[in-house]
């Protein structure tokens, strides 16, 4: 095993800091061994080990649309069925869920 002797200096905010040590305490795991955990995932995926990416737009809001925007999405979803851009609901909902901390 290499011997640890490298330094990492990181400013971040103190409350994100104390809810994520808190977690890792009650997981008994140090924050130095998560943060060796990070770079080992970094290096075995060749990049950083989750989806970086902007949040996407909301979702549509049908209650606001008017008849001929309501009209324009339901085609939208009608032609996305047409040509296999589908998914299961259950799934669609884990999505949503996910994408919006829901």
């Amino acid at each position: 095993m290499a011997t640890k002797s490298a330094n990492l200096y990181a400013r971040i905010e103190p409350d994100v800091k104390e809810q994520a040590e808190s977690i890792l305490s009650a997981l008994g795991i140090p924050a130095s061994n998560a943060i060796n955990m990070f770079y080992k995932q970094i290096i075995l995926n060749r990049g950083l080990p989750f989806e970086v990416k902007l949040p996407t737009a909301k979702p549509v809001n049908v209650a606001e649309l008017s008849e001929i925007e309501l009209d324009a999405e339901l085609e939208k979803g009608y032609a996305d069925m047409l040509e296999g851009r589908t998914k299961p609901a259950r799934q669609a909902f884990a999505d949503i869920r996910k994408d919006y901390g829901l």
